[in-house]
């Protein structure tokens, strides 16, 4: 295969990376700083840089032409503010799947977050306003991408990631209760979800005991 991830320096993309192209596939990996390209060469993976929160679609559709997947795995950060999460974790999402459309790339795999739908009507009480905005981000991108009749729409929403090797073993399904998983096993199912081509999922992941390979085959 042949995959673009958006947001490739991130700790999950990075992962993903060296997944894919450990095995031969070619992964070109969008950055915003090129700072990173030499972690990213490092990991056999091709830097792209662009700032996916200045760049034309038109841009992005030149990157992205070609390819068998797009990933976006980008994020503003944790230390970043509220114009930061509507721009990356919305913004930077759609103009991908805008990018992906006009260049004719149908498989779109979207990382989001478990806890998206909390934060649908405003607020929650007792959660901090900045993650509140960073979460309807998040939903915002996925209510705007998943009815694309033009893609072929993944949604995985991990629950709170770990630093912990990763146990191969996942819960995989919508409505799962909230739970840790480690990044290492984040990475191995966007690998089984790129492998297996499936569509219009939103899927949420814990660790679990189920084997990755088997959970996603489980899927409908």
């Amino acid at each position: 295969m042949r995959v673009v991830i958006a947001g490739a320096h991130g700790q999950v993309a990075r992962r993903l990376g060296r997944l894919l192209s450990g095995r031969g596939d070619t992964v070109v990996g969008i950055v915003r700083n090129p700072d990173h390209t030499a972690d990213l060469e490092a990991d056999g993976v091709i830097p792209a840089v662009l700032d996916l929160e200045s760049a034309a679609v038109d841009d992005v559709a030149e990157v992205v032409r070609g390819t068998d997947a797009v990933v976006f795995a980008a994020g503003a950060g944790p230390n970043s503010g509220e114009a930061r999460k509507h721009t990356v974790d919305h913004g930077a999402a759609v103009l991908l799947a805008d990018a992906a459309e006009r260049a004719g790339v149908r498989p779109y795999l979207l990382v989001s977050s478990m806890g998206v739908e909390q934060a649908r009507k405003g607020t929650p009480k007792g959660m901090d306003p900045v993650f509140a905005v960073y979460l309807q981000a998040k939903l915002r991108a996925e209510d705007v991408i998943l009815p694309r009749t033009a893609l072929d729409v993944v949604i995985l929403r991990p629950g709170a990631l770990t630093d912990e090797p990763g146990t191969g073993r996942v819960r995989l399904e919508h409505g799962v209760g909230y739970g840790e998983v480690p990044r290492d096993d984040v990475a191995a199912v966007l690998l089984a979800l790129l492998d297996a081509g499936k569509a219009n999922e939103v899927v949420e992941l814990v660790s679990g005991d189920t084997p990755i390979a088997d959970a996603v085959a489980a899927l409908p």
